[in-house]
């Protein structure tokens, strides 16, 4: 089981209660990393065994990503049990926030293919990447969380929807252009995922095992437009509105003036150019079957 050094009081205690339905089953050794170094260290050294992350969505992130680096991801199974403070990976694809209930879908749940999204650069995302109002929302919410916790998404979220980033791109999919530098967009998700900032479905059909990525792009630009699109959004209605495009791709490119990313909670930019590709089946994990 891999945790995060840093850990929090109520973590550990979440963790022990994980631990002690894991360690029914099976021989647990908890590994506690900090950096990328000690990740490596520890993937290194573990053998053939089972990798459990116990965290939130950039842990996963994080050891899925070094498994990549390490052409090992592939031979993997990668178990969750979540303690982050969005977990939005976990929300979407059903594995209960509770410790010891998700520790029993590790233990017993049937061990499905999960799909990944690689960008040009051959940086991983598991979860979503967007660009725009979510993405400045983010780099809000990377902030406030440190004190606000969940809310900081909320806060986040709010302090970008009043002065929101325009972003004038090219946006293809699977090469049919589906936005221009004509037309400013207010933000938009790739999924692999369906939720973002702790539960909120931006790509709300999204699913990580259909080896497609669900595209939402939204031109919600004038001040009632926007507000158009946050009610719907809040349900996970917007891709109902006129100025939405939703779709399913395997491949999509953006290109245009300086834009930020965030992917799995990441931020980096500022960028002009970047290409996501699905890699279906790409790593394997326990999870509840789909309803």
């Amino acid at each position: 089981m891999i945790t995060n050094a840093d850990a929090g009081s109520a973590d550990r205690e979440n963790l022990e209660t994980a631990l002690a339905v894991l360690r029914s089953s099976a021989d647990v050794e908890v590994a506690e990393t900090s950096n990328p170094g000690e990740l490596d260290g520890v993937l290194h050294r573990r053998g053939g065994r089972q990798v459990v992350v116990a965290g939130g969505d950039g842990s996963l992130h994080a050891v899925v990503a070094a498994l990549h680096r390490r052409n090992e991801l592939s031979d993997t199974v990668v178990g969750l049990i979540p303690l982050g403070t969005g977990n939005d990976f976990a929300r979407g694809v059903g594995i209960p926030l509770d410790p010891e209930e998700s520790a029993r879908v590790v233990v017993n749940a049937r061990i499905h293919p999960v799909d990944l999204i690689v960008d040009c650069l051959g940086e991983v995302v598991v979860n979503n990447v967007h660009i725009g109002a979510g993405a400045q929302a983010s780099r809000n919410a990377t902030k406030l969380k440190k004190v606000f916790g969940r809310l900081g998404y909320v806060l986040g979220a709010a302090k970008a929807a009043v002065k929101p980033p325009f972003v004038r791109v090219c946006i293809e999919a699977d090469g049919e252009q589906v936005a221009d530098f004509a037309h400013p967009i207010l933000m938009m998700s790739v999924g692999n995922g369906s939720r973002v900032g702790g539960g909120a479905e931006i790509t709300p059909d999204a699913s990580p095992r259909d080896g497609r990525m669900d595209l939402m792009v939204s031109f919600s630009i004038g001040p009632l437009a926007r507000v158009g699109y946050v009610v719907r959004f809040r349900s996970g209605r917007h891709p109902e509105r006129a100025d939405v495009v939703y779709l399913r791709a395997t491949r999509v490119t953006v290109t245009g003036q300086d834009f930020y990313c965030s992917a799995d909670g990441e931020i980096y930019g500022p960028e002009r150019h970047r290409t996501w590709s699905v890699e279906p089946a790409a790593f394997r994990m326990p999870l509840p079957d789909e309803p």
